[in-house]
């Protein structure tokens, strides 16, 4: 599978970690170890830029084996890269989960590769903060926030409120650093979005959720960012299609409105994905929230908001195929090429090219995962055990 159409009856050849070659015909290779893949499809390994857990690990359990778990858990599911998120809390404790990723990032785990770290928050309207913890909510400081950046090279995105005093400071120190702004947890209008983008805010974290719509301020109406991230052709959203954040009339509204070239699908997953829990924590074992997993999703105990999916990327490809009818080659593009491109990691990753990394995914017609390979070697089978073992043409 590429971004634009699917080789019936094709090869690929890889050698070591990098394709080397992709044919709709045969690919004479002596002594190549031949993989056979009939009936199945071949796609670019899965690029998930918006997970906090899975596995019943959290990226803020503050420990290496949890970044770890989190990482093998989402490859069984055809992910081979994913972006850690930091939920909002304090300036330690988000300096302390980024000293862990760079402990657990150095060291092999078999599981999906790191890309970096996202940190979503503390930045954001409290009107729209969904499941994040209200008691750590607060105004941009750059006192803070560079201490914060000082403390490590690892973020690589960072999702603010862009209406909050400061919000536009920040989101140019960022992308100085080249470390991506984005808008999240926001009640902000059309001007405030375009501002923003023009200050380097050109992805739309989790579009529909905890954001503002047509908003009403004495009496006149005001394009909110969903409609503002309608209206700027350029700016990139994340959806999190696991069939109940949106509907399917919504997934297929962005689907028509940004197309696959402008969207990532994101499984925002929490530690509950991957398992059959029905009570769980979102954020820190220590200090996180309470959620309830049923129907399918997290919630908060109230039930007044979600918290977070426990979707796995397969399942986000299933929704946009099955239930908003978007094209198999499409969803596959919003899973693979455009988060790669948009967290700036398509030279190497995202798409069945030559040069690029061997990550793969293979899977059957009801997308169910039946092989992931990372770097050329062999981690996952449909028998549900870790592999490991390099193979060359697939």
């Amino acid at each position: 599978m590429t971004p634009y159409r699917m080789i019936n009856g094709g090869q690929l050849l890889f050698a070591d970690d990098k394709i080397e070659e992709v044919s709709e015909g045969n690919i004479d290779v002596p002594d190549a170890e031949v993989i056979d893949a009939s009936g199945l499809f071949v796609a670019p390994g899965f690029v998930d830029i918006h997970v906090h857990g899975g596995g019943n690990a959290d990226f803020m359990d503050d420990s290496i084996v949890a970044f770890h778990t989190v990482a093998q858990t989402h490859m069984r599911y055809g992910t081979t890269a994913i972006l850690p998120a930091i939920l909002t809390s304090t300036k330690d404790e988000i300096i302390r989960s980024l000293e862990v990723y760079e402990k657990a990032s150095a060291a092999k785990h078999g599981g999906a590769r790191f890309l970096g770290v996202h940190i979503e928050g503390p930045y954001f309207s409290m009107k729209q903060r969904g499941a994040q913890d209200p008691r750590y909510i607060r105004e941009p400081d750059p006192a803070e926030y560079l201490d914060i950046l000082n403390s490590s090279r690892a973020i690589r995105r960072w999702s603010v409120a862009p209406e909050k005093a400061g919000a536009l400071l920040l989101g140019r120190t960022l992308r100085e650093r080249g470390i991506l702004p984005s808008i999240a947890h926001t009640d902000a209008v059309y001007d405030d979005v375009v501002r923003a983008f023009e200050q380097g805010f050109t992805l739309a974290t989790h579009l529909y959720s905890a954001m503002s719509g047509v908003t009403r301020r004495n009496a006149y109406r005001y394009g909110g960012v969903v409609e503002s991230s309608f209206l700027i052709d350029e700016m990139d959203v994340e959806v999190i299609a696991d069939g109940k954040h949106l509907p399917a009339e919504l997934l297929r509204l962005i689907y028509k409105q940004k197309g696959p070239e402008h969207i990532a699908l994101i499984t925002d997953a929490m530690r509950a994905a991957a398992t059959s829990h029905e009570n769980s924590i979102l954020g820190s074992l220590k200090d996180g929230i309470p959620v309830i997993v049923e129907d399918g999703v997290a919630k908060l105990p109230d039930r007044s908001a979600f918290a977070g999916s426990v979707a796995t990327a397969d399942r986000l490809v299933r929704t946009m195929v099955h239930q908003a009818d978007v094209p198999l080659v499409d969803a596959i593009r919003m899973i693979s090429a455009t988060p790669a491109r948009i967290i700036g990691v398509n030279d190497m990753l995202g798409t069945l090219t030559p040069g690029k990394k061997a990550d793969l995914a293979i899977f059957d017609d009801q997308i169910i995962i039946k092989k992931t390979f990372i770097d050329g070697d062999l981690v996952y089978d449909n028998a549900g055990s870790p592999l490991s073992g390099t193979v060359q043409n697939i």
